[in-house]
């Protein structure tokens, strides 16, 4: 997954930079150049989008066993999940009450 991540940063900051190139064309002139950077802003958003489905996918593919175990355990010892949630609940209250 870390490959899927890096490569998926690596196309952010590739479109910031296309983006940025199509703003200075633009202001300056509208010409071919302008066309041809719009047409590479949309090839880098689309391997963007892409990239982001892989990326969802893989994450769903690693929470589920994990969401599954939690909801098992909650079913099965209710009473230590309802204590720590509480728990919870206070610290956040005492903390957001401080500020």
């Amino acid at each position: 997954m870390s490959t899927q991540s890096s490569k998926l940063a690596s196309d952010i900051k590739v479109l910031v930079h296309d983006a940025e190139q199509l703003v200075k064309a633009t202001a300056a002139e509208t010409s071919d150049k302008v066309v041809e950077l719009r047409q590479r802003v949309q090839r880098s958003a689309d391997d963007i989008r892409a990239n982001i489905g892989k990326v969802e996918t893989a994450v769903i593919e690693l929470a589920t066993p994990t969401a599954m175990a939690a909801d098992r355990y909650v079913h099965t010892h209710p009473w230590p999940a309802i204590g720590v949630s509480a728990l919870a609940g206070l610290l956040i209250g005492l903390l957001a009450s401080r500020n």
